[in-house]
């Protein structure tokens, strides 16, 4: 199979390696690419947030820093606290990005980890809330993509979820006598993490064909893609088709149930992780 193939017949190309159950960088149709996740004060280019993570997922390269500050919670939710996901893609991470404001992938994706966020419950905000209606935490998550080669979303539920499970918010109490908040630094909790929502997704091509964690090359050649996300008991949290090739229920059931599989395998990384962190 020639380069100039590829170049001038793409889809073509792709076409003639799908047939033989595998794609052109060697994985067969199920195959996800090799994924690494870093937690931590190993990265040292964040260390002022207090929780943080750098994940691999072959090139595309996703990083997310997590910063804890306190505020007032809103009138009409006095007994929550917030979180502000937002995911960027500068121009540095592909060429098909530009330097200015986000544009309309990166928006879509800020908006898709608030779904996650909201409807896998993985943090309840509730226990963001220190005194009701006066103190609450404020989580920033700030998705950054470093290096973009497609499956964008994967890659960044999996790094917003090895951040939180790094966070750690120091002892908060208000002197009753000055009404003002006593941070104690030296007495500090884990963040609650109550769900562990992992994503999947699959690029579909023909129509018919799905493949799994899409490169951005075979993104642009789809005929549409879909993310599954799941959490730790199999539990669907989120489906996010955005237009593309409609799914037969029986293509979904597949989806999801090749997801619960994904999810054993990411779940296992990150405990893997977070255990050879961990001080003995």
């Amino acid at each position: 199979l020639s380069i100039c193939s590829r170049t001038v017949e793409p889809l073509e190309y792709y076409r003639r390696f799908l047939k033989e159950n595998c794609r052109p960088d060697g994985r067969e149709l199920g195959e996800f690419r090799t994924t690494t996740v870093n937690i931590g004060k190993c990265l040292c280019s964040i260390t002022t947030a207090d929780g943080s993570a750098l994940v691999k997922l072959g090139n595309t390269t996703v990083i997310c820093g997590v910063k804890a500050e306190l505020a007032a919670p809103a009138v009409d939710s006095a007994n929550k606290g917030y979180i502000v996901p937002n995911v960027e893609l500068p121009s540095l991470c592909a060429e098909r990005f530009r330097s200015g404001p986000p544009g309309e992938e990166a928006q879509a994706a800020s908006q898709f980890i608030a779904d996650v966020i909201e409807n896998s419950q993985m943090i309840v905000k509730e226990d963001l809330c220190i005194t009701n209606g006066k103190l609450a935490w404020v989580l920033y998550c700030d998705i950054i993509c470093l290096d973009y080669d497609g499956n964008l979303l994967d890659a960044s539920v999996f790094a917003l979820l090895a951040a939180l499970k790094n966070v750690q918010l120091p002892s908060v109490t208000i002197n009753e006598e000055t009404g003002l908040s006593e941070v104690n630094l030296k007495k500090k909790n884990p963040l609650i993490i109550r769900k562990y929502p992992v994503a999947t997704s699959f690029a579909v091509f023909d129509d018919t064909l799905l493949i799994v964690d899409p490169t951005a090359e075979e993104e642009d050649l789809a005929t549409g893609t879909v993310t599954i996300v799941t959490d730790e008991e199999g539990r669907l949290c989120s489906v996010h088709k955005p237009g593309g090739s409609p799914l037969t229920g029986a293509k979904l059931q597949d989806c999801v149930t090749r997801a619960i599989t994904r999810h054993k395998e990411v779940k296992k990384l990150i405990d893997k992780v977070i255990k050879s962190i961990t001080p003995k």
